[in-house]
């Protein structure tokens, strides 16, 4: 793949130098009807659309990253709501198991007759 882009970025290298040698003819520019000053050949207009050219891609660039990041937030923020909720459900499993061995200690206190006062008392 790198390969392939440093080819395609050599031709248009390339194309871009035949352009601007080949055309050196007399030429204007027009932008929202205003006519553009300092543009006197054809090249500068070739150079002028590459600008452009280079501003459009910049721009498709930001937006991308922009549109890649903000994935990136909502696949986090849903794996986090994801992790918190199973975090959830473990420690509820937990706090019944602790209530039922909780339930179960207490029924087995109090089957069992209360110790007396005397049999706690050391022997002396």
């Amino acid at each position: 793949m790198i390969f392939l882009g440093l080819i395609v970025t050599l031709a248009a290298v390339a194309v871009g130098v035949a352009v601007l040698l080949d055309n050196g003819g007399a030429a204007g520019m027009t932008v929202f009807g205003n006519d553009v000053p300092g543009v006197t050949a054809q090249w500068h207009v070739f150079m002028a659309g590459a600008v452009v050219a280079i501003v459009f891609m910049a721009g498709v660039m930001v937006a991308m990253l922009g549109f890649r990041r903000a994935m990136n937030m909502r696949r986090e923020l849903r794996d986090l709501r994801d992790e918190h909720e199973e975090s959830l459900q473990t420690l509820e499993m937990e706090r019944r198991k602790l209530q039922q061995a909780l339930a179960q200690a207490r029924r087995g206190m109090d089957d069992q007759p209360p110790v007396s006062a005397q049999r706690m008392a050391p022997n002396a």
